[in-house]
């Protein structure tokens, strides 16, 4: 019997949105994009669309542990990633798990306030996030702000964005990546992978279609682990998807609409 070719498998862990761009239905899209097979262990369900988030409910962190063990021992995980884990105690369980589960392929988003500007962090989880999970973390991938609220500090200038990654990786992740959509000009990227730092410069799409940008980044960069890729060249990979993804959006909704996550599948 011709032995079954194994396609790489990529687990989300993250909330769902209601509107189809951000969340687990992003993570989903990117990786099926990507050629991974997608899996997910939902934490919150939200109710939104493109322009506000008008509710969320947390799962319990019982019901998220159980989705985790469900496919781990069935499917199996290549490569993980997180997304809106919004309290201390789902935080903690879905550490413990990465940890039990030996998933060292794993990409942290550091969610804390969606496009539409609604929290999504309670601020008390923040230290869980410093202090359980971020050490399990192969990459982490905040934006400027979150990357503020880590340090506790406003990032001004390159050598405060250099420090500020470095005091990062000091929380235990291998690899961070400090995103700068968030700043005015170019949209550049810091990589700080314990050693050196690097640069990844894209040009600025003048675009409403941003919403899931940082769902869809950091799921790119677990599809491109899951495929066997080494974390700089993974996240290299991620922002060229994105880029063209932000690029060949179509319009959604009236406020922030998503990216194209099937880009290369349309006709141009």
């Amino acid at each position: 019997m011709k032995a079954r070719h194994k396609i790489p498998v990529a687990l989300t862990i993250a909330g769902s949105d209601s509107g189809g761009g951000a969340g687990i239905q992003a993570d989903l899209k990117t990786f099926a994009a990507l050629g991974v097979y997608g899996t997910s262990a939902l934490t919150a369900v939200t109710a939104q669309n493109t322009q506000e988030v008008t509710a969320v409910k947390e799962l319990c962190p019982e019901m998220v542990a159980a989705q985790i063990d469900a496919v781990v021992s069935d499917i199996g995980v290549d490569a993980a990633k997180t997304g809106m884990l919004s309290s201390a105690g789902l935080i903690e369980i879905v550490a413990e798990k990465v940890q039990k589960h030996h998933i060292k392929k794993l990409v942290v988003d550091p969610v804390m306030v969606s496009k539409s500007g609604a929290a999504l962090l309670q601020s008390e989880a923040v230290d869980a996030l410093v202090t359980e999970l971020l050490p399990c973390a192969l990459v982490v991938t905040p934006n400027w702000p979150e990357a503020e609220r880590l340090v506790g500090h406003r990032i001004e200038t390159k050598d405060e964005a250099e420090e500020a990654c470095l005091k990062i990786a000091g929380m235990g992740p291998k690899v961070v990546v400090l995103k700068g959509g968030h700043r005015e000009g170019k949209a550049v990227d810091m990589v700080y992978d314990g050693k050196r730092f690097t640069k990844l410069v894209a040009e600025r799409v003048q675009t409403t279609s941003t919403h899931g940008t940082g769902c869809t980044f950091s799921a790119a960069i677990a599809a491109g682990l899951a495929k066997g890729l080494a974390p700089l060249a993974a996240i290299k990979a991620a922002k060229r998807y994105l880029t063209l993804a932000i690029q060949r959006a179509y319009p959604i909704g009236h406020g922030h609409g998503p990216v194209n996550h099937f880009y290369h599948g349309m006709k141009t």
